[in-house]
C-alpha cells in the first residue's frame, strides 16, 4: 500500500512536470551550483543520477555537486558564492537567519522527519519520557542528531540536564551495541545501515511521531530570489522531476548508485536506503501540492522549537523566509 501511494505521488509530479518541459533548452546550460550537505552518497543518488537523466539540463541547468560535511557546510558555501543553492537541513537554516543571514527556502526536501533515537529492549526505554537519567548517544554536539534529541526531550517535558549526553562520533550504533550508551540518537538510514551490521531487536523513538517537520530544504540567498527566481524555479521543478523519478524507479536507482555513490557498492543497501529517502519525500500536502511542496506550520513550529531551546536567539516569522510560489503555476 505505502509503495503504491509513493508511486502515484510520483507519477502525478512525472504527468505534471512533463508536457511543458520535455525538450532540452536550445541555449547553453547555465551552470547551477548545489551546495550538498553530504559526499556523493546514496542518499542523493536523485542528484547523481543527473548525468544519465538530465533531468536539470531538461531546465536548462549544468549541474555541478559541491560536496559537504553537514548542513552548516552547505549554508557556508552558498553564503560564499560558491553555490546558487544549498541542500540543508532546518537547524542550520534556522541558525544562519539568527546571524543575520537572508536566505530563503523554496523547495522541502523531506517534509518528513528522518531522526529517531535507539534503544535495546533491555533498556526499558518506550516512550521519550523514559530517556529521563539515561546516557545518549549523539553523533557530535553540532549534529542534527542531538538537535532533535533536544526537540524530543522537549515534548516530553524534558531537557538536556536530564539526560547524560555522549559525543560517539558517526558510528554511534556501536557503543550501543556495547552497552556504553543506553539508547543513541540517529537517523532512519543510520538505523537501516546498523541493523544490516548486527544491531539485532531495538526500540526507535521516531521525532515524527512527536513534532513532524521537514528534515532538508533547498535554500537560496536573498539576493537570487529577488534577481533571479527563474533560476530557482527552475532548480526547483528539477529537483522535483529527480525525485519523482527516484520513488517510481528506486531498483533503477539503486544499480545507478553502484557507479555514482561511493557507499553505493552494496545493492541491497541502496535499496533500503533509496526507499527510506522516497518515502520521507512525500507527505498529505505534497500528495496534494506536488512533490517539493513548503509546510508554513510544521517549519513554523520547528523553529519555535529551536527558539524556546536557545538554539536561536530571535523568534522567526518562517513565512517571510519562504518561498512557495516558485513551484507554483
Amino acid at each position: 500500500m505505502r509503495r503504491t501511494f509513493l508511486r502515484r505521488a510520483a507519477c502525478g509530479a512525472l504527468a505534471t512536470l512533463a508536457l511543458p518541459h520535455l525538450a532540452l533548452r536550445a541555449a547553453e546550460p547555465r551552470r547551477l551550483a548545489l551546495a550538498g550537505w553530504s559526499k556523493p552518497i546514496t542518499e542523493v543518488v536523485n542528484l547523481l543520477a543527473e548525468p544519465d537523466k538530465g533531468f536539470f539540463r531538461a531546465e536548462g541547468l549544468d549541474l555541478a555537486y559541491l560536496p559537504g560535511a553537514g548542513g552548516g557546510d552547505a549554508v557556508r558555501n552558498l553564503l560564499s558564492g560558491q553555490a546558487e543553492v544549498a541542500f540543508t537541513d532546518p537547524g542550520s537554516f534556522f541558525a544562519a537567519l539568527d546571524q543575520g543571514a537572508p536566505l530563503r527556502a523554496f523547495y522541502d526536501i523531506y517534509p518528513q522527519n528522518v531522526f529517531n533515537v535507539v534503544s535495546l529492549p533491555a533498556s526499558g526505554i518506550d516512550t521519550p519520557a523514559d530517556l529521563k537519567g539515561k546516557r545518549i548517544g549523539v553523533y557530535s554536539l553540532a549534529s542534527g542528531t542531538r538537535q532533535n534529541l533536544q526537540i524530543l526531550l522537549q515534548q516530553a517535558g524534558l531537557s538536556e540536564q536530564d539526560v547524560e549526553i555522549v559525543v560517539t562520533g558517526v558510528l554511534n550504533f556501536v557503543p550501543l551495541m556495547q552497552g556504553r550508551v543506553d539508547a543513541t540518537a540517529a537517523t532512519d538510514t543510520g538505523l537501516a545501515l546498523a541493523r544490516r551490521r548486527g544491531l539485532g531487536e531495538a526500540r526507535v523513538i521516531a521525532v515524527a511521531d512527536h513534532l513532524n517537520y521537514s528534515s532538508d530544504l533547498l535554500v537560496a540567498r536573498e539576493a537570487t530570489y529577488q534577481e533571479q527566481p527563474d533560476l530557482l524555479r527552475r532548480a526547483g521543478l528539477a529537483f522535483r522531476r529527480s525525485t519523482a523519478w527516484m520513488i517510481e524507479h528506486q531498483d533503477e536507482a539503486a544499480q545507478l548508485a553502484v557507479r555514482r555513490a561511493i557507499d553505493g557498492q552494496d545493492v541491497e543497501l541502496n535499496r533500503d536506503i533509496i526507499a527510506l529517502r522516497a518515502r520521507a519525500s512525500v507527505s498529505e500536502l505534497t500528495r496534494r501540492e506536488g512533490l517539493g511542496t513548503l509546510d508554513p506550520a510544521s517549519l513554523q513550529a520547528a523553529a519555535d522549537a529551536y527558539h524556546a531551546l536557545g538554539l536561536v536567539k530571535q523568534p522567526i516569522g518562517v513565512r517571510s523566509v519562504l518561498a512557495p510560489e516558485l513551484l507554483r503555476g
